[in-house]
């Protein structure tokens, strides 16, 4: 039997292109893209999931586990966050976290299992939908930590690099009819979303 996976939705990001605020508190067919996202990514998660989220906690009310801050300062971007999970993760005894993005409404409901299928040649099995890999909708060791927070303390941003520091394995999902990982970054996005739904 597997070991339980951490499910970790990222939404520490600031929505610039979207005017500012939480993409995942946006609204998509009545329900926040928050929620979606908790209620394809919970079932599949055995050690519950967590939150990456800077600032106010009260504003994601009702989330079934931890809210995590950033562990360094200065918003350096979605790998604090998921540093941020590793520590929580590891701290908690749980050997892995599987990252999303909190803007992502249409994830698919067999991610977790093909994430850990692909891993077991490596060490990060990231996600890809078409010829685009997602580089923040990956399973990560919590044993990766200490070389991620290195990583970050030297002032280094870039998720690609790192991952391609250590290596990665990709299970690929096909993007028709929907891609699984549309990401709501635009309204044009949100209204892409909303066509779909």
């Amino acid at each position: 039997m597997a070991p339980p996976v951490l499910g970790l939705i990222l939404a520490g990001g600031q929505a610039r292109r979207m005017g500012g605020g939480d993409k995942p508190l946006l609204r998509l067919g009545g329900r926040t893209l928050l929620e979606r996202v908790v209620e394809r990514l919970g079932p599949q998660c055995e050690a519950g999931l967590a939150l990456s989220a800077n600032g106010d906690p009260a504003r994601f009310p009702g989330f079934p586990g931890p809210i995590l801050p950033d562990p360094l300062p200065g918003q350096p971007g979605p790998l604090a966050g998921i540093l941020a999970g590793l520590e929580y993760a590891a701290a908690q005894g749980i050997e892995q976290v599987v990252s999303v993005s909190g803007d992502a409404p249409f994830l698919p409901e067999d991610l977790v299992a093909r994430l850990r299928a692909a891993a077991s040649e490596t060490v990060i099995a990231l996600a890809a939908s078409g010829e685009r890999q997602h580089y923040t909708i990956a399973l990560w060791p919590t044993a990766l930590r200490n070389a991620l927070g290195n990583y970050l303390v030297r002032g280094e941003r870039r998720v690609g690099a790192f991952i391609a520091l250590h290596g990665a394995a990709v299970a690929s999902w096909p993007v028709a009819p929907v891609d699984p990982f549309l990401n709501v970054n635009t309204p044009a996005d949100l209204a892409a979303a909303e066509a779909l739904d």
